[in-house]
This record gives C-alpha cells, structure tokens and sequence, in this order.
C-alpha cells in the first residue's frame, strides 16, 4: 500500500507540475488554454472558470491541459500555438522542464533549510565501509585511522584515493590506529569497471551542519547544477556506449519511490526532487512528441521562416510516439525481469 501511494503521489506531482508550467506560460502569453486537468480518465469534478475547464480526474498518475492550436492541422488563430511569435511558442515548450527544474529546487532548499548539509570530514578516519569489499575483508573497521599507506602518511581522506590509484591491484600495506594502539593490514584493491578505478571500500565520516537561508539557496542551486551536469554526462556515455544503459520504467521507479517512503519524508523528498530532475532533463532531449523534440521543430521553423507542413508534423509527432512506447516497453520489462 506504501508503494503504490508513495508511487501515485510521486507521478502526480511530477508531471502535473510539468504540465502547469506550460499552462502558466500559454496563460501568460495570451494563448487559449480550454481545459487544465489533474489527472486522466473519467471525471471527478470540473469547473469552468473564464475560457479555461478545470478538471479533476479518476486517475492522479499526472495531468494535461489543452492549448488551442497545438495538433497538427488545427485552424490557425491569433490566440491558437500555432497562430503567437516564435519566441511565446518556444517559451511555453520550455515552460514544462523549468518548473520541474525550479520544483527540485524549491525541494532541495527546503531539506537544506530544516535539516542542513551532509559533510564529509577530511581526516582520514574510516565513517563507512562497503560489504564485502577489500576494507571491510580486510578486518578495517568504523572509526580507525589510516596513518600510512605503503609507508606513506596520511593527513587528509583525499589523500587516500590517490595512494590506492598509484598502487593499483597490487597489495597494499596499510597502518592502522585503532583505540591507542597501531596495527597493520593488508588488502589488494578491487578494479571497478563502472567508475574506472581501484576502490577498498572506505567511506569518510560524516558531519551535519546547520545551514542559514542564504546559504540553503546558494547550496540547492549549485546541487541542482551539479546533479544536471552528471545527468547529461551519463546520458552522452550512454549514448556514446561508454556505460551500459540502466533503465527503469513505471514499475521500477515506483518499487524505489515505496522503498525510499519507508525510509522516511526527507529521503522521500530528495528522491522526488530527483526524479523532477531527471524528468527536466529527458524531456529536454531532442525526441519528436517530447519537449526538447517540439523546441528543435520550433528552431527548424524560424530557421525557414514559416512553419512545416501540417503532415510533416504528423510523421514526426507518430515516430516519437513510436520511440516513447517501445522505450516505455523496454523499461517494464525490464522492471519485471528484475
């Protein structure tokens, strides 16, 4: 029951936050929006306020709402998509990924402010270690501090990782101080394929500290940038064949959105605050039927000067549907699989 509520709620906020950025934008930019709905399916409740039908639906997996002027071979009218500037279309396409860029946001300040940061402390002292990894066989245990590494001292954590690259998957000896006294061990580093280096499966402890507003804001944008750019990266690798390809579809996301409630509210936030993340950055993508596919065809337009025949837009609107269900099968399949 935890899983299919923490899932529900999770979808729904996702995309219904997704779709009230394009809303707000058709609004703002004098477009005809004739309906605004919470989610899919048979009616629970709608009223009409002004031109715009608001709805709420059986099913809370989302939300859409109805731009005149937005299918392919609808009438052009001056307040229809397809009859504004260049600029109000491409800033109603891009309205969508910006809210759920500014919801991760808003969450991430929000953790930030109440419960403060996560620092690791460099010194080398063992907070954590990885089972069944070569520190912990090894017989390290928390709170030991690393004073060498083949005879090399240690004064920061930093320093570790630099020492078990340089010494490869040969043996290492380490000097260990455990409760007043000193004792050595040896392990042999492991190679992993994903990351491209040597780890012994150490991790650093770790503070919290408290931050202000001002420094909630400051840290919540730098992680919001940050967390983009390793999303990009990781789609140009997969992309490129670097990686493999990890796909997780509905069933999938929502097991993990289960996993993560039971944890608690914050663990729950931060993982909705990624996934917002992760939707901002796919949709980006420059697919037909996804957002980033609908900004190049906008770019592609005023590059000609007018806009492309109603049928072109109808082919490359069916091939990105195409492209989404046989991802969308893909991904479930997978999920069962596994």
């Amino acid at each position: 029951m935890l899983t299919i509520l923490a899932a529900i709620v999770l979808f729904g906020v996702l995309i219904t936050v997704h779709e009230l950025g394009h809303f707000l934008a058709a609004k703002g930019t004098g477009m005809l929006v004739t309906e605004f709905s919470i989610g899919f399916g048979p009616k629970l409740f709608q009223k009409k306020a002004g031109e715009t039908l608001y709805s709420l639906r059986l099913c809370p997996l989302g939300g859409y709402n109805r731009i005149a002027g937005m299918e392919p071979g609808e009438a052009v009218t001056p307040r229809g998509f397809n009859g504004r500037p260049l600029w109000a279309r491409m800033l109603v396409i891009l309205a969508g990924p910006c809210m759920n860029f500014l919801l991760t946001f808003l969450i991430l300040f929000g953790v930030f402010a109440f419960k403060g940061m996560a620092i690791p402390v460099d010194e080398p002292v063992v907070g954590g270690l990885m089972e069944g990894y070569p520190g912990a066989e090894a017989g390290l245990q928390i709170g030991d501090r690393l004073v060498s590494i083949n005879g090399q001292v240690l004064s920061h954590w930093n320093e570790i990782n630099g020492l078990v690259q340089a010494n490869g998957p040969a043996e290492s000896r380490l000097v260990i101080q455990r409760q007043g006294n000193r004792q050595e061990l040896r392990l042999q580093p492991r190679y992993d394929g994903e990351s491209k280096r040597f780890l012994i499966g150490v991790r650093p402890r770790i503070e919290h500290k408290s931050l202000s507003v001002g420094e909630s804001l400051k840290t919540a944008a730098l992680s919001v940038i940050r967390i983009t750019g390793a999303m990009v990266d990781g789609l140009r690798r997969m992309v490129t064949g670097k990686v493999n390809a990890e796909i997780a579809g509905p069933i999938g996301v929502a097991h993990m959105a289960g996993d993560v409630a039971a944890q608690g509210a914050i663990p729950y936030l931060e993982f909705m605050a990624f996934l917002s993340l992760n939707l901002a950055v796919l949709n980006l993508v420059p697919i037909p039927a996804l957002d980033g596919g609908q900004f190049l065809v906008l770019v592609v337009e005023g590059i000609l000067g007018h806009a492309l025949a109603p049928r072109a837009k109808e082919i490359i609107q069916m091939i990105g549907v195409a492209c989404i269900i046989a991802l969308t099968i893909f991904a479930t399949m997978h999920d069962l699989l596994q």
